[in-house]
């Protein structure tokens, strides 16, 4: 799968699927996760999310850029992680073309909140999990397997994906 392909795989696996817990490693070398509403998904494997830039995670990546989102829906059988590189971007017009009325729950002042900001995370790498059945199918699998034991590895699509060349 080409790099472009991974991409656009990525942005339809996440469709519909808002919130991400991200994860970065902390100071003192704890990880650290906390949820994050996805803001866009790019064709190019850029994902978007709105920040405080005085949060603690700022520090945090301004130590160590590296991070993991991961992603679930619990409904559809779908979970997917992400991993990749972190940066804050405080560019007006990229928040302009972000910006949804939603936000104005965390950021009352709108974009003139003064310390908003956008986190930008390139992907590198991502792994789905995901069924094709529905939830009772699924569900008869995992016990069907469980009764005769059977390996139910085989009712889950599972796809590693590089985003971006490491």
């Amino acid at each position: 799968m080409s790099h472009a392909e991974a991409a656009l795989k990525l942005k339809e696996k996440l469709n519909g699927v808002d919130i991400a817990m991200l994860t970065t490693q902390t100071i003192d070398g704890h990880m650290a996760s906390r949820p994050m509403w996805t803001s866009k998904v790019d064709d190019d494997g850029v994902l978007w999310f709105f920040t405080s830039d005085s949060s603690g995670k700022i520090k945090d990546i301004q130590r160590d850029s590296h991070v993991n989102l991961a992603y679930s829906n619990p409904g559809s059988n779908l979970f997917v992680s992400v991993s990749g590189r972190i940066e804050l971007v405080e560019e007006r017009a990229k928040m302009e073309e972000l910006w949804s009325p939603s936000m104005k729950a965390w950021f009352s002042d709108g974009l003139d909140t003064p310390d908003i900001g956008l986190l930008k995370v390139t992907a590198d790498f991502a792994e789905y999990w995901d069924t094709t059945s529905s939830t009772m199918i699924h569900l008869y699998g995992v016990m069907k397997a469980t009764l005769t034991g059977e390996d139910a590895r085989g009712i889950t699509n599972n796809e590693k994906m590089e985003i971006r060349g490491l």
